[in-house]
């Protein structure tokens, strides 16, 4: 059998900066404070755990006080900062470069809109931790927009200015807002409306989109390696699935099911911008093990 993995598989420049910043605060200190999971992978949070890292959710913050703690590369509202520099926790701040941005540019757009009435519309997932992140970048309207039927939860007669969570589906972000600017358009009975779409979904996911999907056709069948939190990862492997019918879900070596491989020639190994390259090396190992 050959097996090959996806050379662009693997982390992202945020999550290599962010893993990069919890191990050098690590190598001269015993433990390490995070807020939330530094990665939505269950295999490299254990990996972090075992040199120091200590993982706690907003819920706990109140609890910590006089010690370092890392936000990680998903970003952190406002509040969150203030609430540490009162508790005297000193901040190592590893939030994305891309996701910064996006954070300033949510903030501007609802400086903007507040005065006129408008509305900020985040295309993600409730409850993610970027979204919280962007959220609390204004006391503006917002509202977060993951399906179709989120759309009326918008007023069609006011401004809207519209962004990305950054590892959504560029293609859904589209078809979103362009079904937003018709109910609009209906709405106030003209083609011009007041409606600025953002491009802010992550270069790295939507070139990864169209890579992955043509390194699934490649193979007879492919192991799609990812933590079960990670949003990347549910998006990348419908996209390797939608290609190729063979395509299983893993989230370790040890969910491999042997059944898979009878007959298999060509086998590819893939990940998210989540998955550690060393665990789609360990996914190679277990096949070799098994007999592929």
């Amino acid at each position: 059998m050959r097996i090959e993995i996806d050379p662009n598989s693997g982390f992202c420049f945020g999550v290599v900066r962010a893993i990069e910043l919890a191990e050098r605060e690590l190598a001269h200190r015993p433990s390490l404070l995070c807020l939330g999971d530094i990665v939505h992978n269950e295999e490299e949070v254990q990996r972090l755990e075992h040199l120091g890292l200590r993982t706690i959710y907003s819920s706990e913050l109140a609890d910590h006080r006089d010690n370092a703690i890392l936000f990680r590369a998903h970003g952190e509202p406002p509040k969150v900062y203030r609430q540490a520099e009162a508790q005297g926790l000193s901040v190592i701040d590893a939030t994305c470069p891309v996701v910064l941005a996006l954070q300033r540019k949510v903030k501007a757009s609802g400086a903007r809109l507040k005065p006129l009435g408008g509305q900020v519309m985040i295309y993600g997932k409730p409850d993610h931790a970027e979204v919280n992140g962007l959220l609390g970048q204004t006391d503006c309207e917002r509202v977060v927009v993951h399906t179709e039927e989120d759309l009326g939860r918008l007023d069609y007669t006011r401004p809207i200015e519209c962004f990305s969570q950054t590892t959504m589906s560029p293609a859904v972000y589209a078809q979103i807002t362009g079904l937003l600017r018709e109910r609009m358009q209906r709405a106030m009975g003209r083609e011009e409306v007041p409606l600025r779409v953002n491009d802010t979904t992550c270069n790295r996911v939507s070139t990864r989109q169209e890579s992955i999907a043509q390194f699934a056709m490649a193979h007879d069948a492919i192991l799609f390696v990812s933590g079960r939190k990670s949003s990347n990862g549910r998006m990348l492997y419908e996209a390797c699935r939608k290609v190729n019918g063979q395509t299983h879900f893993i989230s370790s070596p040890q969910e491999l099911d042997p059944a898979w491989l009878p007959g298999v020639e060509s086998l590819g190994i893939c990940g998210a911008t989540s998955t550690p390259r060393w665990l789609m090396e360990a996914v190679v190992e277990q096949v070799r093990r098994i007999g592929g």
